[in-house]
């Protein structure tokens, strides 16, 4: 595939914007292969993405940013570029569970979205074989409730040494501690086993159980300070019935959660996903 840029943008709605960045891309012979839009009226801000193919700019490709800057300064943008020939780096947690784990590991194989794992953290050593067999640094950080702090302040150590644009919770069944929510925010992304904002904290399946409910599901979403509160990125759900026990959900759910966790994760790494207050706008 044709190397692309992608911007990604917020800022506050007015007139002007879309043809600006138009004027802009067009002023530079750029070829623009994709554009969303989308107005958040009651948040009075405007969304945009565009895909641009980088060889059709008339200046190197890593020189966007630099060109753009001063549009962005015009409109009040909160905005990004990434660029195709850099996959994110994506630093994946885990405890015991293996199902979303083994999914995105399969996924990076077969590259079924551009991604990089320069490693895995896990505070149990059950999955290091796996992990190892794939060529990937497998680092063991127990955690206790004595031990806490030091080990939330080693794993910051990891994602930075690992140059990580994005952390994912595969199931990795610990509450990371406010410094570091706050510190990454907008990179750490969740799999939650319930169709938030139902059934929120610990066993979820047990609860939907209790309820009697019909639907059950799963939820990506961004992990902030507040337990299980964060924006959503992507949901599901499978039918059950009277007949299944909490252990049948949880096996059940387990489908569910891998899929939409690697949904979630593929729009989060193609920048579909743009942060609307506790909301997003995500562009198909």
């Amino acid at each position: 595939m044709a190397r692309t840029l992608t911007l990604s943008f917020s800022c506050p709605d007015t007139s002007g914007i879309v043809a600006g960045v138009s004027a802009f891309v067009a002023g530079h012979k750029g070829w623009i292969t994709e554009a969303s839009q989308h107005t958040e009226h009651e948040l009075a801000r405007f969304f945009m993405r565009v895909e641009i193919r980088a060889d059709s700019l008339d200046f190197p490709a890593d020189e966007f940013a630099a060109r753009f800057a001063p549009l962005a300064a015009k409109f009040g943008m909160d905005w990004k570029v990434s660029d195709s020939a850099q996959p994110r780096r994506v630093v994946l947690l885990c405890s015991k569970q293996e199902h979303c784990l083994y999914d995105l590991l399969a996924r990076h194989v077969a590259q079924d979205f551009p991604f990089v794992i320069p490693c895995v953290i896990s505070n149990h050593e059950d999955h290091r074989k796996v992990v190892e067999a794939h060529g990937i640094p497998f680092h063991h950080v127990p955690v206790t409730p004595e031990t806490k702090p030091a080990a939330y302040r080693r794993m910051e150590q990891l994602f930075r040494d690992a140059q990580a644009d994005l952390i994912v919770l595969a199931r990795y069944m610990q509450v990371l501690d406010e410094p570091m929510c706050r510190d990454f925010a907008g990179r750490i992304i969740n799999i939650h086993h319930s169709f938030l904002p139902s059934f929120a904290g610990a066993k979820p399946y047990h609860q939907a159980h209790r309820r009697g409910v019909k639907l059950i599901g799963a939820t990506c979403h961004f992990v902030t300070p507040e337990l299980d509160e964060g924006p959503i990125v992507e949901q599901d759900v499978i039918r059950i019935d009277h007949s299944d026990t909490p252990e049948d959900m949880a096996h059940l759910g387990k489908d569910i959660e891998k899929v939409v966790l690697a949904r979630g994760l593929r729009a989060v790494v193609e920048d579909r996903v743009l942060l609307a207050g506790n909301k997003t706008v995500i562009f198909r």
